[in-house]
């Protein structure tokens, strides 16, 4: 039996890392990373080594199915550097895990035909946002049998994908995601976007990441992060949520130099955002900088928050990295 392994890792580029991946052929499925086996990889093409010396190694640390190959798993890795140390690009290799985070990604994204959302006009620009989000009809969904394809290919993945809707702005979609442990949660959203990438490819589209991808009176695109541990889903308290979010006011310009490039863009109080120079909280706020959901205030402040700054094309390793340690203190 022959069977595919595609191995996936971030390269060196910034202010954000790309994607890359290539397939390996074994003779057996292997039943966890630590059974895949060792590869290299042309860090002189990806921004990650020098071509004098060239090999950086791949080090497999989540395994799951490959929905659209037959025979096959995708293989997220670590990227080292060839004395097996930590790759400078490898941010996944400079935290701790922490399992009793949970972590809910909103991950925004637009499909894009040529250089225009998909669904906009080849010249000007469709009506005002207010039909598109959550709509059906082909006047203001675009590109839904994209989005669905997608989901399928996420839960055949078996990810914690838990949702998807049309966005505010034409062309614009979200997938929501829950991962149980920081890094988890962040391998699987990676994995999530690989498989976004690989559909559009189908499909003869791209998706963009940018925070705002379209400029004027258009929503932007952000990657709501929502967390809790056990203090906050079982224990909780007005007084407990409280504290957590003074934490973040304290921190705020180091996590925003986290959340994503061009994010400026995008935070800028408007269209449901708190600005980037400033920071806020309140219970049910879609302009504010973390939202105390609705219900997480009606259960007695006990359940999750939402930091609504991240934006759509972040890192989700550095973004989880930061608030781990933030409500850590």
């Amino acid at each position: 039996m022959s069977y595919k392994l595609e191995y996936i890792w971030l390269d060196g580029y910034t202010p954000e890392p790309s994607l890359r991946s290539k397939t390996k052929i074994v003779d057996d499925e292997p039943d966890s990373p630590a059974d895949c086996p060792d590869w290299a990889f042309d860090g002189s093409s990806t921004e990650q080594a020098d071509g004098h010396s060239s090999d950086c190694l791949l080090k497999p640390v989540r395994i799951v199915p490959d929905p659209d190959r037959r025979d096959a798993s995708l293989v997220l890795c670590e990227v080292l550097n060839a004395d097996g140390s930590v790759h400078a690009s490898n941010i996944r290799g400079t935290f701790e895990d922490d399992d009793d985070f949970w972590f809910g990604f909103e991950q925004e994204y637009t499909i894009m035909e040529g250089e225009r959302p998909l669904g906009f006009p080849p010249d000007g620009y469709p009506g005002p946002q207010g039909p598109y989000y959550c709509s059906v009809g082909t006047g203001n969904a675009a590109g839904r049998e994209i989005v669905e394809c997608h989901l399928d290919s996420c839960l055949d993945a078996e990810l914690g994908i838990s949702g998807i809707n049309a966005e505010v702005m034409k062309g614009q979609w979200e997938y929501q995601l829950l991962g149980i442990g920081a890094k988890q949660a962040a391998d699987d959203l990676w994995i999530s976007r690989y498989l976004l990438h690989r559909t559009a490819e189908a499909y003869g589209v791209w998706i963009s990441l940018h925070p705002k991808p379209i400029k004027g009176d258009w929503n932007g695109s952000g990657c709501h992060t929502n967390f809790s541990n056990t203090a906050i889903r079982e224990e909780g308290g007005e007084e407990l949520i409280t504290a957590i979010c003074e934490k973040f006011k304290a921190e705020h310009d180091s996590h925003i130099g986290e959340y994503g490039s061009d994010n400026d863009q995008r935070l800028t109080g408007l269209h449901e955002t708190q600005s980037i120079d400033s920071f806020s909280y309140g219970v049910s706020d879609r302009g504010a900088s973390i939202r105390i959901p609705i219900g997480t205030a009606q259960a007695g402040y006990k359940g999750y928050l939402e930091d609504r700054r991240p934006a759509s094309n972040m890192d989700p390793y550095r973004v989880v990295k930061r608030i781990v340690a933030t409500v850590n203190g």
